[in-house]
């Protein structure tokens, strides 16, 4: 098993595919002409099974596919079809803009769920966000998703004055459709213009939902990062991921490869594990996950706390939310 210093267990993996999109969000990649990492600099299909295959013979049991947009990468089918193979449970982040493309891949690996990001309902806001003008495709694409019985959760980034005064429409959305729908605080990253103004906390997501609806708790499971509701009678649920408010890093067990091979033990970690060259100059690899995985903070990647005043986003030495994968 893959232990830190405070002990906790670390059997999740994300891997970033690409740091490439086919979307240009502000919060995530915030310029229009980005420089794209050179492709002989990102791992290779076969880099990222023997990266994997370490991990996996070492206690983790879940991967999740990451970009970027990882169904942008040319060789994705690959990749997904190659690590199925793996006893792990293989999922996916996506913005869903492709995924007609990639459904039957997706069955014949066996992914049950994905995480979709979709931050609004409404057609124009979704080009003002994205500046991409494609929301009925992905909006098709959740539609054919659920047709076939994979469970789908949408990745909704709240922020003041742009879509909190659609929370409650995506909450109508889970009435009579099977949707997972995920509140997310808004997070600081490199390039994104975070200010603690912007972030609505997961007391204000809850206390706008509960002027419309009635709703439960859900029973969580041990690793969870969403505190989880339904209200009686909805066919789906809706969720907070309450990370600059109320964090959940005591329980956490996730690592994150970004798509040029660094190893982060915390979203918000300023360190990272090249890899990617150590495997192509033949070294051992466990070592070095093992030490990056024991330097872990005890929480948010030791440059912050759960207190918005507290928080000064400009000191914050990280990535770009698309050159980590999320």
């Amino acid at each position: 098993m893959i232990i830190d210093s405070y002990n906790r267990v670390h059997d999740y993996l994300r891997i970033s595919l690409t740091d490439n999109c086919n979307l240009r969000c502000f919060y995530c990649m915030p310029e229009e002409d980005y420089d794209f990492t050179p492709a002989s600099r990102l791992m290779q299909a076969d880099e990222i099974a023997t990266l994997a295959k370490i991990f996996t013979a070492n206690g983790v049991r879940k991967i999740r596919l990451t970009g970027g947009e990882p169904l942008v990468r040319k060789d994705a089918a690959r990749i997904i079809l190659s690590l199925s193979r793996l006893p792990v449970e293989l999922t996916m982040t996506t913005n869903g803009a492709r995924l007609h493309e990639f459904a039957d891949v997706l069955e014949e690996a066996g992914v049950r769920s994905l995480n979709i990001s979709l931050d609004t309902l409404q057609a124009d806001k979704f080009m003002l966000i994205t500046r991409r003008d494609i929301f009925h495709q992905v909006k098709s694409n959740i539609d054919l998703l659920l047709g076939k019985g994979i469970r789908v959760k949408v990745n909704v980034v709240v922020m003041k004055g742009l879509n909190d005064n659609e929370i409650n429409d995506f909450v109508a959305w889970t009435k009579h459709t099977p949707v997972h729908v995920r509140f997310i605080e808004f997070m600081p990253f490199s390039g994104n213009r975070w200010t603690s103004n912007k972030v609505l906390s997961l007391d204000e997501i809850l206390h706008s939902i509960n002027a419309d609806y009635n709703f439960l708790p859900l029973k969580g499971g041990a690793h969870d990062t969403a505190k989880g509701f339904i209200v009686p009678g909805h066919t789906g649920t809706f969720s907070v991921i309450s990370t600059m408010t109320e964090p959940f890093c005591g329980t956490c067990n996730r690592m994150r490869l970004t798509a040029d091979g660094k190893l982060k033990n915390c979203l918000f970690s300023k360190g990272e594990t090249d890899l990617l060259t150590a495997l192509r100059n033949g070294q051992e690899i466990l070592p070095l996950i093992q030490q990056n995985i024991l330097s872990k903070a005890k929480e948010l990647g030791g440059q912050f706390t759960g207190k918005l005043q507290d928080v000064h986003a400009e000191l914050i030495e990280n990535r770009s939310m698309i050159t980590i994968g999320g």
